[in-house]
């Protein structure tokens, strides 16, 4: 597969004003329990599907916003989060990304993943390393978890779950330095990716949540898989941990724990 991850990237890019357009952040559907889609969503996804169909017709395509049919997994796709942080968006919390991963048929290879508001890309390109704009980026170094600063997802779909994660949460806060949220699991994986934290989980988060992010923190160093270790398939929903490498499995092992 012969892709241009340099035009890629610049596609990418040419979003930034999609993204940063008030008026349109302003005009807001409900789609479900905290569950909700901007004009900037659907315009960030209808110029990155016109783009990258022209670019590359041959590869299909998985957005979170439409264009969720049938997809052949041994073929390459395209995996889009148009603004991974809708609510960050309408809120104006400034801390919300475009995230394009792309799968080869048997591997995520590539990911790109870009706050306008702060002017970050991360990107990553498998076994080429990963790297913050310009500068290479690798993950931090503390080797346990009471020495971690940790992301957590709340998982805000599913509120009925709340006394479930919560707990989870509680018990890696305790185990941990502390802990923060985001808002945005294509960004929280990046950070830990440039050693901002140490570790981050979330459950159920879709596909384009984690294809582009999680390449980049494996490039950087870090580790990337379900709670119980398995390896995560992009072509459905998964509970997700991703760390710099040396805490991982003392987080897992915290998660997994039975009262």
């Amino acid at each position: 597969m012969n892709v241009n991850y340099q035009k890629i990237i610049e596609l990418v890019l040419n979003t930034k004003d999609l993204i940063l357009n008030t008026e349109k952040a302003n005009q807001v559907t409900v789609k479900g329990l905290a569950d909700y889609v901007t004009q900037v969503d659907f315009s960030v996804q209808s110029y990155l599907v016109s783009a990258l169909a022209d670019a590359y017709p041959e590869i299909q395509f998985l957005g979170e916003e439409g264009h969720k049919e049938h997809l052949d997994w041994t073929r390459p796709v395209w995996i889009l989060d148009p603004v991974d942080g809708t609510t960050n968006l309408i809120h104006d919390y400034q801390n919300s990304c475009v995230a394009l991963g792309l799968w080869d048929g048997t591997q995520l290879v590539f990911g790109c993943v870009y706050n306008p508001f702060h002017n970050e890309l991360y990107r990553a390109v498998r076994g080429e390393g990963a790297y913050l704009n310009d500068r290479k980026i690798s993950v931090s170094d503390r080797p346990t978890l009471s020495r971690s600063l940790i992301l957590v997802g709340t998982s805000p779909y599913e509120k009925d779950r709340a006394d479930e994660v919560f707990d989870k949460i509680k018990r890696v806060y305790v185990a941990s330095e502390d802990v923060r949220r985001s808002g945005s699991a294509a960004l929280d994986f990046c950070t830990v990716a440039c050693g901002r934290v140490d570790g981050f989980f979330e459950y159920n988060l879709k596909p384009w949540d984690y294809a582009a992010g999680s390449v980049i923190l494996e490039e950087a160093g870090g580790r990337f898989t379900t709670p119980t270790g398995k390896t995560v398939f992009p072509g459905e929903n998964s509970d997700v941990v991703g760390t710099n490498g040396l805490i991982q499995q003392e987080l897992m092992d915290k998660l997994n724990e039975t009262k």
